[in-house]
């Protein structure tokens, strides 16, 4: 019986430690996300953008599955495809990073420290939610 090295190198890969790593981290990231899409304190899409991402590496059919999902599937799609994010989505987003630096700075942190390292990393991140297009870009012709 003759067995094909591509064959042999698919079910190695398959069994990496490195794709189960993937799996995990996609799995988190949709449970997480499932819970945003429920609690509007928490956003889904980006724990969703991470899935996909993480499925990419891990599992083609998983990928397949959340990319074309009924209801995560199209901001993922508008996503990959065009580099946008909806209106919708972004004042969501950040309505939701708003409450949570307010959620720490009065109820979680006892210092300045935290609160001032997590307002930078949502400032960032609030950056760069701002500065993606809300529309694809009109096709030329």
């Amino acid at each position: 019986m003759v067995v094909r090295d591509d064959i042999i190198q698919e079910h190695v890969a398959r069994q990496s430690p490195v794709r189960w790593f993937y799996l995990a981290i996609a799995w988190l990231a949709v449970a997480t996300g499932a819970v945003g899409f429920v609690l509007p304190v928490l956003p889904s899409t980006v724990f969703f953008l991470i899935a996909l991402w993480a499925f990419s590496r891990g599992s083609p059919r998983f990928e397949s599955w959340l990319f074309n999902h009924r209801l995560f599937g199209p901001p993922l799609q508008a996503w990959r495809r065009h580099r946008v994010i909806s209106p919708k989505a972004k004042v969501l987003a950040l309505l939701c990073m708003a409450s949570s630096l307010l959620i720490i700075i009065f109820l979680v942190a006892e210092s300045w420290p935290l609160p001032l390292a997590v307002g930078i990393i949502l400032a960032l991140v609030a950056a760069f939610i701002l500065r993606c297009p809300s529309r694809p870009a009109p096709s030329p012709g």
